[in-house]
């Protein structure tokens, strides 16, 4: 059995609105192995959002214990959040969180610098990163030079580049066609594939079924989880590569 990657035990979430408690999570307990690929799934107010938020070391429960990678993060000041979150996650956003004014290198290599490397290094790490994604011809242009579907390829390098133990993609085909979208989720498969672990948070049921295994969440709690038995997969042909 592969190592855990993640784990969480009855961890809540609440939010204090004036006079109201928000119970944004109320005891959910979730084991991930290493090489898995979960979808977390449900509808608005679910809790997705926010358990996305606390496995990416971005929030904290309010109670409960989250354990990343042997780390118990639960109880962790925000600058060693901060660097779980730059040596352990690879974040992939829908709206690509791209510098517009940096190159593709430049941008892939962005958590290189906080990471510590020097620029030669840093520079020969973005372009196998851009190479992982079939982007490296592309390795000196800007956004505004790109398609919706390179930007997101360029910010999956760019979550690749420090090896982290997780992909978290957050609605990582929100912004983008069908076409491009399955295009996408090609890529996610080829990089399951390749040993990574993926947790992709998404509202759309045809973009979860790509995912091997999907929690469902509402009202904060998990109402299921289950592995995918009917996993889409959409392998493109010559023409619409």
């Amino acid at each position: 059995m592969s190592p855990l990657v993640i784990e969480t035990t009855d961890i809540s979430k609440v939010y204090q609105m004036g006079t109201e408690r928000i119970h944004a999570l109320q005891d959910v307990s979730i084991s991930i192995q290493r090489g898995e690929y979960v979808a977390f799934m449900g509808p608005s107010g679910s809790g997705k959002s926010t358990l996305m938020n606390i496995v990416g070391c971005l929030d904290t429960p309010s109670s409960g214990q989250y354990v990343l990678n042997g780390k118990d993060v639960s109880r962790m000041t925000d600058n060693q959040l901060a660097d779980v979150r730059n040596k352990e996650i690879g974040f992939i956003f829908q709206s690509f969180n791209l510098l517009p004014r940096a190159t593709s290198l430049d941008n892939v290599a962005l958590p290189l610098i906080y990471a510590g490397y020097n620029k030669a290094d840093r520079e020969e790490k973005a372009m196998l990163a851009l190479r992982s994604v079939g982007l490296d011809t592309r390795a000196k242009h800007r956004p505004n030079e790109l398609s919706g579907g390179q930007r997101q390829r360029v910010a999956i390098a760019r979550a690749l580049v420090n090896d982290p133990s997780v992909l978290l993609a957050d609605e990582p085909t929100g912004a983008l066609d069908s076409k491009t979208s399955h295009e996408i989720m090609d890529l996610f498969e080829a990089l399951y594939a390749k040993g990574n672990t993926i947790i992709m948070v998404t509202h759309e049921e045809d973009i979860a079924n790509f995912a091997h295994r999907i929690v469902r969440l509402r009202d904060g709690r998990i109402e299921s989880d289950l592995l995918n038995q009917n996993i889409t997969t959409h392998h493109l042909s010559a023409t619409e590569r």
